[in-house]
């Protein structure tokens, strides 16, 4: 784990982190629909699983951005930006109705990614439940699939004043529109690292990296 500590002094949003750790303690989350017609038929088309090509790019994507990649040190009160950050996954159990997290690691590589991610969910599946362990995890972050509804909100709340700044991303079932298949995507970050439009760029680097993706 790498990261280096970000001097509040010179920081390009100094007064905001102030204010929304200070004053104003919050999140923002954020539920739109994005298009994944053509990752569908990508996946479809290659025999690979959509669920991991999405899970490789929305980890693309936050790794795109240094305010994606914030942390915060309570110990020595700093606040930092990891180097990279990686997607903690979920596989659920239809016996138990429970969910195993799985720590997968980002790979730029989408080969090597989609591989060892799809090692993790197999040995996720046989094993044991396992708890989380954010303490061990601190540069993970959390996505989660809601495959058994397409919503059109969902809000993820934690306790006020939680500097807590590692995304949680979560996403359900896609649904026909228009011929389209359109897909709820809901993303929530701390507001003293990120606004709406930070959190809407989510949106529009998913469906940019989506559209590269599939003319492999």
């Amino acid at each position: 784990m790498n990261y280096r500590v970000i001097d509040r002094e010179t920081y390009y949003r100094k007064g905001v982190f102030r204010h929304f750790t200070e004053d104003c303690k919050c999140s923002v989350s954020m539920t739109a629909r994005i298009d994944v017609t053509e990752l569908k038929a990508y996946s479809d088309k290659t025999g690979t699983k959509f669920y991991l090509n999405f899970l490789y790019l929305l980890s693309k994507v936050l790794n795109s951005r240094e305010d994606y990649r914030m942390g915060y040190f309570y110990q020595t009160d700093e606040l930092v930006c990891y180097d990279v950050i990686h997607p903690m996954q979920y596989v659920f159990s239809e016996d138990t109705e429970t969910c195993t997290p799985v720590y997968s690691e980002y790979d730029a590589d989408y080969p090597t990614f989609y591989r060892n991610a799809l090692k993790d969910m197999e040995q996720a599946k046989q094993g044991q439940p396992s708890e989380l362990h954010d303490d061990a995890h601190p540069n993970w972050f959390d996505a989660s699939y809601l495959p058994w509804v397409s919503y059109d909100a969902l809000h993820i709340e934690l306790p006020d004043g939680y500097l807590y700044f590692a995304p949680i991303v979560n996403w359900g079932r896609y649904r026909e529109e228009n011929g389209r298949l359109m897909m709820p995507v809901t993303v929530r970050l701390n507001h003293a690292i990120a606004d709406g439009y930070l959190i809407a760029n989510v949106f529009r680097l998913l469906e940019r990296e989506i559209e590269a993706f599939v003319k492999r």
